[in-house]
């Protein structure tokens, strides 16, 4: 059962399920201390914004972190608008395995999830 994380003020907030799997897949990789989830919109996918989500060891001017449960969550100074209040899950069912965000800023989305606008 994951429990609904509050959204960090301004920001963006990882359910105790998420912080679980990104910590579990750092460890994976021996590179718990060297890498943070970032969390970015783009241009594209057929609502014209996509969400991308990677590990990355870079820190950009204006960058706005947050740490879940040992776990650097960071959105660059453009993204962070379109991100404000959303609220990224890790679902593990039958039907579907995958991170999921929950986005109060998004007007409309696909119907796969990936894009908004």
């Amino acid at each position: 059962m994951t429990t609904t994380a509050e959204p960090a003020l301004e920001g963006i907030a990882l359910t105790e399920g998420a912080a679980a799997k990104v910590k579990a897949l750092l460890t994976s990789e021996g590179s718990l201390d060297d890498l943070s989830l970032r969390i970015a919109v783009q241009p594209g996918g057929c609502s014209g914004l996509r969400y991308q989500l990677y590990f990355d060891d870079r820190s950009l001017d204006g960058d706005m972190v947050n740490k879940f449960d040992g776990v650097s969550v960071v959105t660059d100074r453009m993204s962070a608008p379109y991100l404000s209040g959303a609220v990224i899950d890790f679902v593990d069912t039958i039907e579907k395995q995958g991170f999921t965000i929950d986005n109060p800023n998004a007007q409309n989305s696909c119907a796969c999830g990936d894009s908004f606008h």
